[in-house]
This record gives C-alpha cells, sequence and structure tokens, in this order.
C-alpha cells in the first residue's frame, strides 16, 4: 500500500512512523476557519471532507493507493478552543482548562483512490487538575502549546496538567490509531496488522 498522508503535523507523522507504515507526506491547503454558530461536529466535517477531496485528487495525481487526513479540535462547554493567538492568549487557554474536564475531537478519514473511503470523528474526555498561575505561566513560557489546540501538548510537558484521560490517547495526540488500522484493514487497504513476520 502506497499511502498518502495530506497533513503537516508531525505528531501524526510520529504516530503512523510508530505502527510501522509506509507513507508519504504532501500537506493539502484547506480552508479551517471556523463559521459563526458552526457546531465542532459540524466543523469537522466540514474541514476533513474539504482535505479530504483535495487528498484524494494529489493521491490519484501521485500514483498512491490510498490518502489520509485528519483535523482535532478541542471543545470546553461546547464551544473550540483553536490554536492560541500569542502567550498571553494561552495563559487564557489553559486557565480556562484548569481543574476541568474537556473534550478532544479528532475525525479522519481514509479513501482509496479506487473509491472506498471511511471517516470518523472520535472523541476522548480529558480531564485537567488545578493549576495555579505560576505553574501556567512557567508552562506557557516554554511555548510547547502555541501550535497547538487548546493549548497545551498531552505528549509533551503539557503531560504534567492531565490527570485523566477518557479513550484514545493518541487520537488526543492528532491521530486514533486503533480506528485508523481498523479504518485501513476495513477497506482493504492493510492486509495483516501487525506487520512484520508471523508468529
Amino acid at each position: 500500500m502506497r499511502l498518502l498522508l495530506a497533513s503537516a503535523s508531525p505528531r501524526r507523522r510520529e504516530i503512523l512512523a510508530t505502527l510501522g507504515l509506509a507513507f508519504d507526506v504532501h500537506p493539502v491547503d484547506a480552508d479551517e476557519s471556523e463559521r459563526p454558530g458552526e457546531a465542532p461536529r459540524a466543523y469537522l466535517e466540514r474541514v476533513v471532507g474539504a482535505k479530504l477531496a483535495l487528498g484524494r485528487t494529489m493521491a490519484e495525481a501521485r500514483g498512491h493507493d490510498a490518502v489520509l487526513v485528519a483535523d482535532t479540535t478541542v471543545v470546553l462547554d461546547g464551544a473550540m478552543l483553536a490554536k492560541p493567538a500569542d502567550a498571553a492568549d494561552n495563559r487564557r487557554m489553559v486557565r480556562r482548562l484548569a481543574g476541568r474536564s474537556h473534550e478532544v475531537m479528532t475525525r479522519f478519514a481514509v479513501a482509496a483512490t479506487s473509491g472506498a473511503s471511511h471517516a470518523e470523528t472520535v472523541v476522548t474526555r480529558v480531564d485537567v487538575r488545578p493549576l495555579d498561575d505560576d505553574a501556567i505561566a512557567a508552562y506557557v513560557a516554554t511555548g510547547e502549546g502555541r501550535d497547538k489546540a487548546g493549548g497545551y501538548a498531552i505528549q509533551g510537558l503539557g503531560m504534567f496538567a492531565v490527570s485523566r484521560i477518557e479513550g484514545s490517547y493518541t487520537s488526543v495526540v492528532g491521530l486514533p490509531a486503533a480506528e485508523v488500522v481498523a479504518a485501513l484493514r476495513g477497506l482493504g487497504l492493510l492486509a495483516r496488522f501487525p506487520l512484520g513476520p508471523a508468529a
């Protein structure tokens, strides 16, 4: 299988590489701006659908067998928390999350260039422990959360703030590994998993 990952996310690349999947990376440029009154699920369906259309065209042109796209958002009180605009916005964002539960939604879509496709939204609940202003300021000063939805990285220093998750850890990072493998197998793109010699 020649898989095209149509995403610039280094986290998604790392997850696929850890799974042992061979893939090429060619990001697509879809409109990710939020529309007024748009619900998180509707936003993800729209954006991932646009990415899939662009990615499929690119995969066909480059001779790939399949394309994978995804988008992740953090949801608190029904509203999406995008990437922080600056350090002050990052502090406000982490302060809002502190001592509370929120949801991380990742929608992915995989399509064979022959036509069959699968799309799915995976929702994970994340509990953040109470944080004082000094802890928030120290974390924001690292700059780690500046390019992350919700303003933190569960796979990095941000793990210090997470007390519990319910759902897929890799989905919070950016790509739900178990669901992606199941989708690839369901579409007949991955004959056997785990990869490697049979036991």
